[in-house]
């Protein structure tokens, strides 16, 4: 039987037992740390005298849901096609139900990998270096036919980021970019949600990627902006240019840095009032606030705006 305490109801515990093998016992379950879209469980099985850890994600947001019914199959394809990476290690599928009518909602079971997250690395450079490596990697996966496309997140002509920021100007400046001509990409595998709360680390190298449900078809700067805005707010706009620099190091001529990417996923960060990312402070992250993070999203977008000068 499962020990008290724990938050898996009984239908849920009966579909991961039945999808690995029935014969097998749920020994512990254990909530991982920094999810706060969706609740990852990792589930410790007892399989034929042996313990096998599966993780499960449970996508029980409804508005989320409403918005896009088809989570559950997404991540599954996205898993599919990442585990085509090569050098990057990421969740293999187990199952997956795209209905509640099993588990009470859409969920995902899938293989855990070693490692841990880390935010504030005793090496910076060999921590920035093992995160654009791995990313090149995903972006080498061929995906062409892969179903789901890049959007932003935010319209960025209703941005308004006067009741925060010192430099509202600046920002309608960037908007203004961002809704104009797009540029033209090559068509790349990305995984969405790039950053390092999404990275695990084990003896100083990258040894997973995870949380693949934005997997989709876009721009390689997409991924690349995403993860330089994270460390823009987790640290500064310096950092987030070593970040790039990185990675246009591994990935050489096949890629072509363009700014715009980096305004369109800075946006995704700015059209609301800042405020700190509840996965560092869960992960352990201490000493930011709303506004040190409001302060770093305007260097950076200054340091972004002198890209196009």
């Amino acid at each position: 039987m499962l020990p008290s305490g724990t938050t898996l109801p009984d239908r849920v515990r009966q579909w991961i037992v039945d999808t690995v093998q029935p014969e097998a016992t749920i020994l512990s379950v254990r909530q991982l740390k920094g999810g706060v879209s969706s609740p990852v469980h990792e589930v410790m099985l007892e399989l034929n005298g042996e313990e096998k850890a599966v993780v499960l994600r449970r996508f029980d947001d409804a508005d989320w849901l409403r918005s896009q019914p088809d989570l559950a199959l997404r991540e599954a394809e996205s898993l599919r096609r990442a585990s085509r990476a090569i050098g990057v290690q990421t969740p293999k599928l187990i199952a997956f139900e795209e209905t509640e009518s099993r588990c009470g909602t859409p969920a995902m079971l899938m293989t855990g990998l070693k490692g841990e997250v880390v935010l504030e690395p005793p090496d910076m450079s060999r921590w920035l270096n093992g995160m654009a490596k791995a990313l090149v990697g995903i972006h080498a996966v061929e995906a062409e036919d892969f179903p789901w496309t890049f959007e932003p997140y935010c319209d960025a002509s209703t941005m308004d980021t006067s009741s925060w920021s010192r430099f509202p100007d600046e920002w309608q400046t960037a908007a203004g970019i961002v809704t104009g001509n797009r540029p033209s990409f090559a068509k790349r595998f990305i995984h969405r949600d790039y950053h390092p709360a999404n990275i695990l680390w084990s003896g100083g190298e990258v040894s997973g990627v995870v949380d693949w449900v934005n997997g989709c078809i876009g721009p390689a700067g997409i991924d690349v902006g995403h993860c330089r805005v994270n460390l823009a707010q987790l640290y500064d706009a310096a950092i987030a240019d070593e970040f790039l620099a990185a990675y246009r190091h591994y990935a050489g001529a096949s890629f072509t840095y363009d700014p715009y990417w980096d305004l369109v996923t800075l946006i995704d960060f700015a059209y609301w009032p800042p405020e700190v990312y509840g996965g560092w402070t869960a992960l352990g992250v201490t000493g930011l606030t709303d506004e040190i993070i409001g302060e770093r999203l305007d260097s950076y977008l200054i340091s972004l705006l002198k890209r196009f000068s």
